[in-house]
């Protein structure tokens, strides 16, 4: 009998020693599609916002996840929203895993023709996603409503959590300043001259490889030169004022603190961002390529060069 305890009491050791292994290796993806679909929908706006992201993913078979005030309160509210239980939410998302390296990619779907999301981009969705800790996924978004798109982001952080894969808080925390700072300067910046969405975001994604690239334990003057760098070579240093940078600096800092650059995926899908964006809006980028716009060190080393040149001849 005694040594019928003492097997029994082993056994049970070794099944509380293995179960929470066997729950960490379940977490590391999402086995299907999730679609997250806002509460406030009406009957026939739930089936239409169905039909316009089932059309997009590649499986047939997908999880649903209804995302209510308490959801906003849960993953937004600790970063400065103020949305409680009530709040309506009609902006929804699908999101799928995708094969390593793949990266992170985001479409706002239209809804009966239109394009819903009033001030979150694609490309402030695809960032916020890499702060926030999320890699190689196909991610879509759409509303029924004209709406902010607040609520698609945080369905996207709760399907996580629905498949035992919680997010850092943290990082999310910083994901939804980015939201906050990105769509500012977008909207301040709005209609001006030689702006464009993509520019900042790929200069934020630039400034997120070169981080992750240094290290967690960068300094804040090393991101101020990395932030004037990337806003350099993206053509914005003349655009983006003064308090803009700081707002990104401090941006920047807190991505840091939040733990994102300890993420050994987070410099490769970083870049990975930063590639599509230019390749993506290969009109942009093309025009900011020009002779006129080219940075001033490349300016003043084809002076010394022409100097030289007329020096010698």
């Amino acid at each position: 009998m005694k040594k019928f305890k003492i097997l029994f009491l082993a056994m049970l050791a070794t099944i509380s020693l293995f179960a929470p292994l066997t729950q960490v290796a379940k977490a590391d993806s999402l086995d299907e599609p999730v679609m997250t679909l806002g509460t406030s929908l009406t009957s026939s706006q739930r089936q239409g916002t169905i039909d316009v992201l089932k059309s997009q993913i590649s499986s047939s078979n997908y999880n649903t996840l209804t995302v209510t005030g308490n959801t906003l309160v849960t993953y937004l509210n600790p970063s400065g929203s103020n949305f409680n239980s009530n709040s309506g939410v009609w902006s929804s998302a699908v999101i799928e895993k995708t094969s390593s390296g793949s990266g992170i990619n985001v479409s706002i779907v239209n809804y009966n023709g239109s394009n819903n999301i009033t001030t979150i981009s694609a490309d402030q969705y695809r960032n916020a996603a890499l702060t926030a800790g999320i890699t190689d996924a196909n991610i879509y978004v759409t509303s029924a409503t004209k709406i902010d798109g607040s609520g698609a982001l945080a369905g996207i952080y709760a399907a996580y959590a629905q498949n035992g894969n919680s997010l850092n808080q943290s990082q999310v925390n910083a994901a939804q300043k980015e939201i906050g700072v990105l769509s500012s300067i977008t909207q301040a910046n709005d209609g001006k001259d030689g702006y464009t969405d993509e520019q900042l975001n790929n200069a934020i994604a630039g400034i997120k490889s070169d981080m992750a690239k240094q290290g967690s334990n960068i300094t804040v003057n090393q991101i101020t030169t990395i932030v004037n760098n990337n806003l350099q070579q993206n053509n914005l240093q003349n655009i983006i004022t003064d308090n803009q940078k700081q707002q990104i600096i401090n941006l920047m800092v807190q991505i840091r603190d939040s733990g994102a650059l300890k993420d050994s995926n987070f410099k490769d899908q970083a870049q990975k961002l930063s590639s599509d964006i230019t390749s993506q809006a290969k009109n942009i980028f093309n025009k900011l390529n020009t002779q006129e716009n080219r940075n001033f060190v490349q300016k003043m080393w084809d002076g010394i060069v022409s100097f030289f040149k007329g020096l010698f001849s």
